[in-house]
């Protein structure tokens, strides 16, 4: 394994005032760019112009420092970065854009980084501080002692120009009509704070890509095998071969009796004890058992540290792999637990985020086993868990969560399949104009009921969904969903689909939907 002996960095020397006024006014024009797409506006493919035109010029005023090979990596990046954004602008799909460009600006224009720490100490250096940097970069632009003298060359003519138009403004009502022009109020109806707070922000935004400055290093790397070092607040004897043996005998146990609870209650389906409802049983196991899973995950980490002393013992090392199988199983039961959960109280976004958050889990458990076997570094662990969390968050971007939870809550309610709670209107009027074909079905589906005030938010839904068609604010999402409401006949409801069936698990369904146990569990817990 090797580790850095001693490293040092410097900056950059930054270039002079004449070669930053060309960067200067590109930040001035992608300003005004910024202004024109985004400011006051519903903002959606906008936003994936104005990063494009940020890309481009980047790559233009740093092509010096260019490497062309990374660069076309860098440019694979940043088209992938813009794929979610312009299947719909959401938090996560901004989250991916600025990631790419940054990523692919720092591939692009710094190729003395190649770890995975290197490159992640610029990055959060740019993010951080790199837009702090244009108003001290700004001033190099204005040579102080030259700007000084300017002022003293332009102060008597101004001054007198001043005194002859005040002059010719009482003896000429046209005149007097122009300089009434210069009113400043009547600029400053145009000009408002917020707008200029606006080209700040935007400013200092772009200044990064558009100047780029990255530390570099001084002083080669030198190579030692070491073990990796325990955390300052762990000592050795606390970890050593010893303890670590007498705890994951403990641990084994302890995650035993609990997997063998699991397997009685939850996968055979057996009588609860008195006073314990399934519903309390499905749901409060959930979310400590994946806390439990971290912690047994942080215990492995530091204990089977590569290089430890407890690395390499054949009694340990198997006892590391059956708990680590027994915290997979645990988060096993615990997607199950949430899945009954969802059966009957329906999806909602924090439910969704939970399976993600237990499946990310186990993966990572099975990183840290092969980890183990293939005798790897940390860092190669937690590469490979960014690796995974980054796939899963691109997925997650380019998924529909509001047209997949909206559809999930109609199919599976009381009024569609027979089972489970009622339809949650207010809840689908939350998740916008995607949920437009599950508020349909909806309506549909409760003809008796009093939906006037319904059928008018759907309204308000139908024209903000106009109003995403817009060309700033359009989006390939948006315009699937048009197509699709133009399909149904001008917006109209849906009629009531009928014959939706599905198998179900007849104990816990049954558990689940009395009275008793939704009366019970309603007092003793609250929905996630």
């Amino acid at each position: 394994m090797t580790s850095l002996a001693s490293t040092s960095t410097t900056d950059i020397p930054p270039i002079r005032p004449s070669a930053l006024s060309a960067k200067l006014a590109m930040a001035l024009l992608l300003a005004a760019l910024g202004d024109f797409l985004l400011y006051g506006r519903r903002i959606g493919m906008s936003l994936v112009i104005l990063a494009v035109a940020i890309a481009c010029a980047s790559l233009l005023a740093n092509r010096a420092a260019l490497d062309f090979r990374r660069a076309v990596t860098g440019g694979a990046i940043v088209a992938l970065g813009l794929v979610p954004a312009v299947e719909e602008l959401t938090p996560l799909s901004l989250l991916i854009l600025v990631a790419a460009l940054a990523i692919a600006l720092l591939l692009a224009t710094n190729p003395e980084t190649t770890g995975l720490a290197e490159r992640a100490r610029p990055l959060r250096n740019l993010v951080l501080f790199g837009p702090f940097r244009f108003f001290p970069d700004a001033l190099q632009v204005c040579n102080m002692s030259a700007f000084t003298r300017g002022i003293a060359l332009w102060l008597m003519p101004v001054v007198l120009s001043t005194v002859f138009v005040a002059l010719f403004a009482a003896a000429n009502p046209v005149i007097e009509q122009w300089v009434s022009l210069l009113n400043p109020k009547i600029i400053f109806e145009y000009v408002s704070v917020w707008r200029v707070l606006f080209w700040i922000l935007m400013l200092a935004l772009v200044w990064p890509f558009i100047h780029v400055r990255w530390r570099r290093k001084k002083v080669a790397a030198a190579e030692t095998d070491v073990a990796e070092p325990l955390p300052p607040f762990v000592s050795p004897e606390f970890l050593g071969p010893s303890t670590i043996l007498r705890s994951l005998i403990l641990f084994n146990l302890l995650f035993a009796a609990q997997s063998i609870l699991d397997a009685i209650y939850l996968w055979g389906h057996v009588a609860l004890p008195e006073n314990l409802t399934y519903a309390s049983y499905a749901h409060r196991g959930a979310y400590p058992l994946i806390a439990t899973a971290l912690l047994a995950a942080a215990f492995v980490l530091v204990a089977m540290r590569p290089g430890g002393p407890a690395e390499k013992s054949k009694v340990i090392r198997p006892l590391v792999y059956l708990w680590v199988g027994q915290n997979v199983l645990l988060v096993a039961s615990s997607i199950l637990r949430l899945d009954l959960y969802v059966d009957i109280y329906m999806l909602t976004y924090w439910r969704i985020a939970a399976f993600i958050w237990m499946g990310l889990v186990a993966l990572g458990l099975v990183l840290i086993v092969t980890r183990i076997a293939l005798n790897r570094s940390n860092q190669w662990l937690i590469g490979a868990n960014l690796i995974a969390l980054t796939i899963v968050l691109y997925g997650c971007s380019l998924v529909n969560f509001d047209a997949f939870i909206a559809d999930y809550n109609v199919t599976h309610s009381r009024e569609a399949s027979g089972n489970g709670v009622q339809i949650d209107i207010d809840y689908l009027l939350t998740l916008g104009p995607q949920a437009l074909p599950a508020i349909d079905r909806a309506i549909a589906l409760r003809p008796g009921a009093s939906e006037g005030c319904l059928v008018s938010q759907r309204d308000r839904l139908v024209e903000q969904q106009r109003q995403d068609l817009a060309w700033r604010s359009w989006s390939f999402r948006s315009w699937r969903l048009q197509r699709r409401l133009d399909a149904q006949g001008g917006n109209q409801v849906r009629q009531p689909v009928g014959g939706l069936t599905r198998q179900r698990r007849i104990s816990w369904r049954i558990a689940f939907s009395s009275s008793t146990t939704r009366a019970t569990f309603a007092r003793s817990s609250a929905s996630p």
